[in-house]
């Protein structure tokens, strides 16, 4: 009785948050006029588990990046919140502070999705989802600014680079016998695609004899060799495989097309990459080797007195990234390009940035972005 007495208050309290928004003009979250921004984080920020670990991580990098705006002389004031996976979100955004907001950084759970949403379209405060949601607020909410790419939404747009950069390759793909794989959305639609525009595409095998290994690949055309696996041990069997057929037909070009969890192989494969002259789709791209990012790990350790976590992407730079883009202003990025297009005439805002990493014959490595 005591729970449900509780969710009613905490309805009728929201209700009544809401309905003062709308009576005054919708104007609690344009601080902005005085130069101010008001920066809310309202995230899981805890020890508990990983989600809270990352959560902190990418809320550092977001300090990271205030701190660099306000040495310029910018204005802004952030609060965070900590909302794990089962707090009722109705709690915080009660709390003083919450309705004064001009931008808020929320939610990681989709439960917690719409009663965000309809807060700061009530408020008139940016919203931004940082990470993996699922449903369709972003379509009927315009202060929604969704971050995250759905794996089927990469995929499409991965095949369409793969139809107009390479038109003039024959595609080889290798079934690599990895009864786990999820890519076969991926190589499925592409294959439709090259069909739709006529394109003759070959598929062999890994088991295949190196005599019918080769006949699957052109003499005449560059070959692009796509693989129906994400996965490391394959991925090596795959490079085995086309080290041998070179060996045996040096006249065979290749290129590799990949899948972005390569990335994490990278510097395992990166002389074989650059071999095969490889194209690695992804939204984020960390190079550990440029002098901006070397100095971005030790300012992150220098503040925290650690290092960031082993993982892709950095959490840090991912929150970085989004502050200085929706706070700073900013469109150049240190690891996430941002390119948002709105869903709709009444909807928000979705990501739509797609890079593919080349890794080149010469050594060098390039972010082409579309």
């Amino acid at each position: 009785m005591q729970t449900v007495m509780k969710k009613y208050i905490l309805n009728v309290l929201m209700t009544v948050l809401i309905a003062t928004a709308s009576a005054n003009g919708q104007e609690a979250g344009t601080g902005a006029g005085n130069n101010v921004v008001n920066v809310g984080v309202m995230l899981p920020l805890h020890n508990v588990d990983g989600d809270g670990r990352r959560m902190t991580e990418y809320y550092r990098g977001i300090l990271l990046a205030v701190k660099e705006l306000k040495a310029e002389g910018r204005n802004i004031n952030v609060r965070a919140w900590n909302v794990p996976i089962d707090a009722d979100p109705r709690v915080t955004l009660l709390q003083d502070g919450a309705t004064k907001c001009n931008i808020i950084f929320t939610p990681l759970y989709t439960k917690q999705v719409k009663v965000f949403g309809d807060f700061c379209k009530a408020y008139d405060i940016k919203m931004v989802i940082p990470f993996s949601i699922n449903g369709n607020e972003v379509d009927k909410n315009p202060n929604i600014y969704q971050v995250y790419q759905s794996p089927d939404e990469m995929y499409t747009t991965s095949i369409q680079r793969v139809a107009e950069n390479f038109s003039q390759y024959h595609p080889v793909f290798i079934d690599c016998n990895d009864t786990t794989s999820r890519k076969g959305a991926f190589t499925f639609g592409l294959r439709k695609v090259l069909e739709q525009n006529g394109v003759q595409y070959n598929i062999t095998n890994l088991r295949s004899s190196e005599e019918m290994f080769a006949k699957a690949f052109s003499l005449t055309q560059p070959n692009l060799v796509i693989l129906n696996t994400g996965s490391s041990p394959e991925l090596r069997a795959a490079l085995d495989k086309l080290d041998a057929l070179l060996t045996a037909n040096r006249d065979v070009s290749i290129s590799l097309y990949g899948y972005t969890e390569w990335l994490m192989y990278a510097k395992t494969y990166k002389e074989r990459f650059a071999k095969y002259n490889a194209y690695i789709p992804t939204n984020f791209y960390y190079n550990e080797q440029s002098a901006k990012t070397r100095q971005f790990a030790q300012n992150y350790h220098n503040a925290f007195h650690q290092d960031m976590m082993n993982a892709l992407p950095h959490f840090a730079a991912t929150g970085y990234d989004h502050a200085m883009y929706f706070i700073g202003g900013r469109t150049q990025w240190m690891q996430t390009p941002l390119k948002f297009q709105k869903t709709s005439s009444n909807g928000g805002y979705r990501n739509k940035a797609f890079m593919l990493i080349h890794y080149r014959p010469d050594g060098g490595i390039d972010a082409l972005q579309y």
